[in-house]
């Protein structure tokens, strides 16, 4: 009676193997919900990819909070993509000794510094996506400083580049030639974001003197969605007639159906929607589409039954949503399972099943 992920294991797996053989040096990432898998899952896994011989230097988290849920499963250098603050607490020692810091301001960089002269660091540069880095300037600056800082240890320079595939590789190539051009203490690695596996290998032939990073989450665990399947429990089956009032809000039914009670709700992400950046005129006539669903109270859902999406009869509640079902369409007992299309890294399962 939950909303469920079932992993199709031996596929699954063979898909991180093919990842991590074609990304020597990959860094996974494990930030957020885990891509739906939770934390803890993917640090044994990047673990896993270790122990049958892959090169997996690194894991990566998105936040110092996160720490704690994968330290004990993944045992190599972990890395926090969050630039560190000043108000951020130094992780226990234990951790602290494999623990490598993204730094973005020179500001703090002079901080983290007096907290921990020995403290391992990577330097942020600012890319066209400007969130986070340091300017060609700052490098200067943070260069002379670490050079009076002979504890600590340079790991390299971080470029969190924008998600569009491509074309970014000569915004790569004048940024590493910055960094080489400031003069940074040690400065032999580039963990890097969002290239592709022709930008990589080009940046590995033409940079053979770095060891190139590849930082990689949503193509390394999310990259081979048919091994991947979302079901939710039927909970309740309700027969209906044309103008009956059901749910919170007491709507009336638009015609004669049925009403299913499904497992599913607004704790698990079902109905809640982020932005997707798609700016096409699909998309924005999609969007108006479903405006005019909403106005009339027919809202499509992610839940699918004999293979098409069916409608909300009411917006999802906490953990469980209400369907209406048509006159004339297939009817699924209570207790059946029913598809799910969800956003992975934005949903909560009850239950993660591997298969063998």
């Amino acid at each position: 009676m939950s909303l469920t992920l079932t992993v199709d294991g031996p596929r699954w797996r063979a898909h991180l193997e093919r990842v991590a053989d074609d990304h020597p040096g990959l860094v996974p990432v494990a930030k957020g919900n885990g891509y739906g898998f939770g934390l803890a899952r993917l640090a044994r896994k990047a673990q896993w990819l270790v122990d049958r011989g892959h090169d997996v230097p690194a894991l990566a988290v998105g936040t110092y909070e996160e720490l704690p849920d994968v330290a004990t499963r993944w045992h190599g250098d972990l890395l926090v993509l969050t630039p560190w603050r000043p108000w951020v607490a130094l992780p226990d020692p234990a951790i602290g000794k494999r623990l490598i810091h993204t730094v973005s301001r020179l500001d703090d960089l002079k901080a983290l510094l007096h907290a921990d002269p020995t403290a391992r660091i990577v330097l942020e540069r600012m890319t066209s996506m400007r969130r986070h880095g340091m300017a060609a300037r700052e490098l200067w600056e943070a260069g002379e400083l670490l050079r009076k800082h002979p504890g600590a240890r340079v790991e390299g320079l971080a470029l969190h580049l924008p998600l569009a595939a491509g074309g970014h590789y000569g915004e790569v190539t004048q940024l590493i030639t910055d960094a080489v051009g400031a003069d940074l203490p040690a400065l032999s690695t580039v963990w890097v974001s969002h290239l592709t596996d022709a930008e990589l290998a080009r940046l590995g032939t033409e940079y053979a003197d770095f060891t190139i990073r590849p930082r990689i989450g949503t193509a390394l665990w999310l990259g081979d969605r048919d091994a991947l399947t979302v079901s939710a429990t039927v909970l309740d089956v309700h027969e209906i007639a044309r103008g009956e009032h059901y749910g919170y809000r007491g709507r009336s039914a638009p015609k004669d159906g049925h009403l299913l009670v499904v497992s599913g709700g607004t704790a698990h992400g079902i109905g809640l929607e982020a932005p997707t950046g798609d700016h096409s005129l699909k998309a924005r006539a999609a969007t108006i589409a479903r405006g005019g669903l909403d106005a009339a109270g027919l809202v499509r859902s992610p839940y699918s039954i004999d293979g098409k999406q069916r409608l909300f009869a009411e917006p999802p509640h906490m953990q469980a949503s209400m369907l209406f079902l048509p006159g004339g369409a297939h009817v699924p007992a209570v207790g059946d399972e029913i598809e799910v299309r969800v956003r992975y890294t934005a949903t909560a399962f009850d239950r993660v099943v591997l298969t063998d």
